[in-house]
């Protein structure tokens, strides 16, 4: 029970707030809560004689209250005379949230910032590792200058494109590109579940 959530959320259009709108609106539903809300729990029967309204009118908006969240069957009941459990009755004690309808594309893309700054932390956490000594980068990017002179002519492309430079990105550059990329196939694919 420690676990279990202590509120009720629901947006304007979830089929929830429908049932909370006509519980609420409900003379009977409402008087249940009250009585609920006195005592620790009750029987459709104790409901049903301290209201003075018939057992299936309690019954049916006992339905409508649980479907609702507002009320919840206890692990406590009793056996009647004919050998039936008879279930007992308690408010849940959840408070009720209703959110208005938010803007469907903000919060799709509020639910990729995290996996973007992992992957923005995961890249700069390369960089760290992945960075050599002042001088022996020195000497490999002089290597590297004197063989992008050599072969210059033969590694650009139509397009324009030097493939020698792309080679000789940073791994946290590849990182970064990679998970933006999957992140953005992601997206793509799941863009109606997000």
């Amino acid at each position: 029970m420690a676990n279990e959530k202590k509120f009720i959320l629901v947006s304007i259009d979830d089929k929830r707030s429908k049932k909370i709108a006509e519980v609420l609106g409900n003379k009977t539903s409402k008087k249940i809560i009250d009585l609920l809300a006195e005592t620790s729990e009750l029987s459709e029967k104790d409901i049903s004689d301290s209201l003075n309204l018939p057992l299936n009118t309690i019954e049916y908006n006992l339905k409508k209250l649980l479907s609702s969240e507002m009320v919840e069957k206890t692990k406590n009941f009793f056996w009647s005379k004919k050998g039936k459990r008879i279930p007992m009755y308690r408010l849940s004690g959840k408070s009720i949230i209703i959110s208005p309808k938010s803007s469907k594309i903000s919060s799709k893309i509020k639910s990729l910032l995290p996996a973007i700054l992992v992957s923005g932390i995961g890249a700069f956490i390369i960089k760290i590792f992945s960075s050599e000594p002042k001088f022996i980068q020195d000497a490999s990017e002089e290597a590297m200058l004197f063989s992008a002179q050599k072969s210059s002519e033969m590694a650009i492309t139509p397009t324009g494109v030097n493939f020698i430079s792309l080679y000789s990105a940073q791994p946290w550059m590849w990182f970064l590109a990679g998970s933006l990329l999957v992140i953005a196939i992601f997206a793509f694919f799941n863009w109606r579940k997000l």
